[in-house]
């Protein structure tokens, strides 16, 4: 079976648009070839600044040829409907076959569509795969109307087989496929034919092009942290610089340069921020005083004095940028030192949203929640209210302007500058945290007073203006926003009644209680607790305290992960099922009155004995909050409930003893309902 060799070859493509364009290629192409019958063993696609490419193994030569059938109308039908279903099945009247079936004869169509030639199909297939290509932004060129993300030049379609390669004919636009390439823009010379995948990848390395991406970056990696460690210094690592840059090369060439001397005090987050956004370069770092003193680019050609000249003109921009970062920095200082206040006051005029005021406005809301927090979190309340005041002052800041991913870091060393204690310059950092899931959580009872804060009058606003996330759209974060509150308070083992925090969202706040809810079980799932063990705990008193709800979920997750926990709940709920249809039909409640002086059995007597001692056991160990324990005297339940039930026929014709033994199943409901709503528990 033959080998396929597709090869795109253009002008420069974005780095940031190569893998997502290889793996469409990819799938188009491979979707396309097996929806026309033409199956493949292996594919992997491949990208560098001026190709798309894609191998392909071991397709079949043909389409296999395919019969079907098809059933059409019955005989004696509309002559339209016949008509309708010839033209479908592709057949005319004499080739259709009349069967029996139960409602009288029918029509049945036999449709044979005989296999393709490979050619034929991958022909079509790659013509339509570059004509409808999902590009994110595409143009046009010259006289064509067809669409590329640059100027496409030339295409390789090749099947490669034992007896030799074939091109596959296309024609898309005037550029006919054929087997030539060409290699590196400056360093690869002539174009050149290729008769097979590895003859191309080989071909592509002598004309300096490495086609892997992955080897591209590893190549990269491996020479400037070498060259690095040779001089005593360490890279510092950026996974996605490294995979941007080495979209930017075909022949990846590392150069180590020096950071001007008038630099080296700027804080190396704005050094390291500045060349990876202005120029693309990694930070080398001194690990013995951890300042940033070197970089690393990474040219696309060799040169003759080996880079020198290169090197020299990107350390001469990259000296203007940093003048730049200086000239903030020592400005911002300056600033920072003559009192933060100026720039919360310039937040002022800032607007957060035009429902929900300016910026300082909103730290206003923040200040006040730090100071409602700070019982709950264990940090000093006048300190809580020093630090939210300052934490979003670095927005005014020249630096964070020109560089908006460093809101926060500049905050903490400003307010350092101006004479903050180390506690509360770091809240200015910290009470963002944590962003995403991954994200670590701040511990510091400041931070944590001021990230609560934060996020609490975040969707407080939110949901009082009635601007709630709706199905996958979520412009303000606010899902975010509610699992970092989630994590805030679990990771740090803290107890809240968030529904006394929430009373600036209105009459919404219960719908924002169940807003977290429903964050908490999708966080929760992702520790294997399932969202029904959730309801079941929701139902109990306290649920607006997030660490008590989860402590509970977790000891009953333990529990029903026991075979006593599954059979005690399929117990309760027999229990709970006959309570319910006798005290539908009797008209009456049966919640108290159970007697062990009516008890006929040893089992029965035995449920009276386990239920007493269990439900003032259950009770000792919930004041204590001991849910492991509670969940434990529940589950010795399972044995005398399920004695009790193969021994005795509850809805007995004795109507006193059947009263008695409906409110001894309404004790085990209470009993049980001390802990959690097990009625809720599916399966």
């Amino acid at each position: 079976m033959p080998d396929l060799l597709i090869e795109l070859f253009s002008e420069e493509i974005p780095a940031r648009m190569q893998a997502r364009a290889a793996e469409d290629l990819k799938k188009k192409v491979t979707d396309g070839m097996v929806e026309a019958g033409l199956t493949y063993a292996h594919a992997k696609a491949f990208a560098t600044p001026r190709r798309l490419v894609l191998a392909v193994e071991d397709v079949l030569d043909r389409s296999p040829d395919l019969k079907e059938e098809r059933k059409g109308p019955r005989v004696g039908a509309p002559e339209k409907a016949i008509e309708g279903f010839l033209r479908g099945a592709g057949v005319t009247m004499d080739q259709l076959e009349i069967r029996d079936e139960k409602k009288g004869q029918v029509y049945f169509a036999t449709i044979q569509t005989p296999g393709r030639e490979a050619a034929a199909i991958i022909a079509e297939v790659l013509e339509n795969t570059v004509r409808n290509f999902p590009w994110p932004k595409s143009m046009r060129w010259g006289a064509g109307s067809l669409r590329w993300v640059r100027p496409l030049h030339s295409i390789i379609c090749l099947l490669t087989a034992e007896d030799g390669a074939e091109v596959v004919d296309l024609d898309i636009d005037g550029i006919k496929s054929g087997r030539a390439t060409r290699g590196h823009r400056f360093m690869g010379g002539d174009a050149f034919e290729v008769s097979s995948f590895d003859d191309y990848v080989a071909k592509l390395k002598k004309a300096k092009v490495i086609l892997d991406p992955e080897e591209r970056a590893e190549t990269i990696w491996h020479d400037a942290t070498n060259m690095a460690f040779a001089q005593g210094m360490e890279v510092v690592e950026d996974r996605g610089l490294l995979a941007e840059v080495a979209g930017l090369v075909e022949w990846p060439v590392v150069l180590m340069g020096e950071i001007g001397a008038d630099f080296l005090n700027l804080p190396p987050e704005v050094l390291q921020t500045s060349m990876k956004e202005h120029q693309k370069f990694f930070s080398v770092k001194n690990p013995k005083t951890g300042r940033i003193e070197k970089f690393v680019t990474v040219a696309n050609i060799e040169t003759r004095d080996n880079g020198a000249t290169i090197l020299a003109g990107n350390q001469k921009v990259l000296a203007a940028r940093l003048s730049d970062a200086k000239f903030f920095w020592e400005n911002d200082l300056r600033t920072a030192k003559a009192g933060m206040d100026t720039w919360v006051d310039g937040l002022g005029n800032v607007t957060f949203h035009n429902k929900l005021g300016a910026q300082k406005e909103r730290i206003e809301r923040i200040v006040a929640l730090a100071a409602e927090l700070a019982p709950v979190t264990g940090a000093d309340a006048e300190a809580a209210q020093t630090a939210a005041r300052i934490a979003k002052a670095d927005l005014q800041s020249e630096m964070v302007y020109e560089f908006p991913e460093l809101q926060g870091l500049m905050g903490r060393y400003y307010a350092e500058a101006a004479g903050y204690d180390a506690d509360v310059a770091r809240v200015c950092q910290e009470h963002y945290s944590p962003l995403g899931p991954s994200d670590d959580v701040p511990t510091a009872p400041l931070s944590v007073t001021a990230a609560l804060a934060d996020k609490l009058d975040t969707l407080t606003g939110f949901w009082a203006i009635d601007e709630k996330p709706t199905g996958s759209k979520d412009p303000f974060a606010l899902r975010r926003a509610a699992l970092g509150v989630i994590r805030l308070l679990l990771e740090n083992d803290l107890r809240m009644n968030l529904l006394d925090h929430l009373s600036a969202a209105g009459e919404a706040k219960d719908d924002l209680l169940s807003f977290f809810h429903d964050r908490l079980k999708v966080y929760l799932k992702d520790q294997g607790i399932r969202h029904d063990i959730i309801d079941a705990c929701l139902a109990m008193d306290g649920a607006d305290d997030l660490t008590l709800l989860v402590k509970r979920a977790r000891a009953l997750s333990d529990v029903l992960g026991t075979e006593d926990g599954v059979n005690l709940v399929q117990g309760y709920k027999r229990a709970a099922n006959i309570l319910a249809q006798a005290e539908e039909k009797d008209g009456v409640e049966y919640s108290f009155g159970a007697d062990p002086k009516f008890a006929e059995v040893d089992e029965e007597k035995a449920l009276f004995d386990a239920l007493t001692a269990a439900s003032g056991a259950i009770k000792d160990a919930l004041s204590s909050e001991d849910f492991a324990a509670a969940m434990g005297q529940m589950a010795e339940l399972r044995a005398p409930i399920d004695a009790f039930f193969e021994a005795v026929q509850v809805n007995t014709d004795n109507e006193i003893v059947r009263r008695n033994r409906l409110n001894l199943l309404s004790q085990i409901r209470q009993t049980c309902g001390q802990v959690a709503d097990l009625g809720r528990i599916e399966g």
